[in-house]
């Protein structure tokens, strides 16, 4: 976006277009993951015992926080760069970051929770009453 606004003719074709690519991508993506899922749900209804329903609804459950993880500010850095023009240059740093750096060092602790070892760790202290 910092090279459009150097551009001396009219952007709003480009933005629109980017802003149609983006909710074009973000749509089938979710179309997608949603039919996965729809799948997904339905081999999980289908298993003989609460525990194997159990188990698979916490991998998909921190599957979903991983997607989400990625989601959320890709969709919040794109829409902010296209909505929000007057914005200091320290919070588009800010943005920037937040975009690449927050998923993925989100991924390793969201997959790891799902370890004994690790979740009844993170359990213990943040259920731990102080003394």
């Amino acid at each position: 976006m910092a090279m459009v606004k150097l551009a001396c003719a009219d952007t709003r074709v480009s933005s629109y277009y980017g802003l149609f690519v983006v909710f074009c991508v973000l749509g089938l993506d979710v179309f997608f993951i949603t039919m996965s899922y729809t799948q997904i749900l339905r081999a999980i209804f289908s298993l003989p015992t609460k525990d194997a329903w159990l188990k698979t609804f916490g991998t998909c459950s921190f599957h979903l926080c991983a997607i989400l993880a990625f989601y959320i500010p890709g969709l919040f850095s794109s829409l902010m760069s296209r909505f929000v023009q007057n914005v200091a240059l320290s919070f588009q740093v800010l943005r920037a970051n937040v975009y690449l750096l927050v998923p993925p060092m989100l991924d390793p602790i969201i997959y790891g929770v799902s370890t004994k070892q690790i979740g009844g760790r993170l359990l213990r202290i943040f259920t731990h009453k102080g003394t």
